[in-house]
């Protein structure tokens, strides 16, 4: 692993993807030239840290990336094209381009190839993410080099912070439903109406008290929570939505 690379081109290359079953070339400069990208680079597909927290993240801040003048989002990770169309199918990442750098040659061309032999992955990308500019290196956030695989500043949240650190980020609303239920559907309705794009989990009869319970001190569902605030049922929905019009 190098230093840093900012003020500098990116490498020349030409990956190699799959688009309904053919292969395709895609090069670096059809990818960056005349564009604001944001990169993030990562072990691999798959990984735990890479699939539950790195990937998914980007994904769910990339519409206030593009507000903030950013034209697209990558993922390079040194897999083959099938592993990560796989992974993509996987973790539905439609605002976000994953890039099968499967010979390492991208990640070598940034002097971030290293060696994980020792976890049987043979040589990977280390977890890093950059700003580029018409090709040219603006910003590079590079984990630090312990041990093990560091995820400290290479995250959504610290690029966006240096892109626009006034970026309002996509609101997190999540609702416990269950099936036939009337005011779970209004609710459902009502949060649509104020432009929230919400998270549905529905909970099966055998658990749903429980966990309502567990949760909200509550017996019944809908039961709603917006960016860590518990709401209540369809009336305090009703209430909240009323008071914050």
């Amino acid at each position: 692993m190098s230093a840093t690379r900012e003020g500098q081109r990116i490498p020349n290359v030409t990956f190699r993807v799959r688009e309904n079953n053919e292969w395709k070339n895609v090069t670096t400069s059809e990818l960056f030239d005349g564009k604001t990208v944001v990169v993030f680079s990562l072990p691999g597909a798959f990984t735990p840290t890479c699939s539950s927290t790195h990937l998914p993240r980007y994904s769910e801040l990339a519409p206030a990336f593009f507000a903030s003048g950013v034209d697209s989002i990558l993922c390079v990770s040194v897999n083959d094209a099938f592993v990560m169309n796989e992974w993509a199918k996987d973790q539905e990442t439609e605002n976000v381009v994953l890039i099968p750098d499967g010979n390492g040659e991208f990640t070598d061309g940034m002097g971030m190839l290293v060696d994980k032999s020792d976890l049987g992955f043979g040589k990977r990308s280390w977890r890093y993410s950059m700003l580029v500019r018409d090709g040219v290196v603006e910003k590079m956030f590079i984990e630090p080099n312990k041990p093990g695989d560091p995820f400290e500043v290479s995250d959504a949240d610290t690029m966006l912070a240096y892109i626009n650190p006034k970026a309002k980020k996509p609101d997190q609303v999540a609702i416990f439903t269950r099936e036939g239920c009337s005011f779970c559907a209004k609710a459902k309705a009502l949060l649509t109406d104020l432009g929230y794009d919400y998270a549905e989990v529905p909970l099966p009869h055998s658990v749903r008290t429980k966990v309502v319970g567990a949760l909200a001190g509550a017996k019944t569902v809908p039961q709603v929570y917006v960016n860590g605030q518990y709401i209540g049922g369809a009336e305090e929905l009703e209430k909240w939505a009323r008071k914050a019009a």
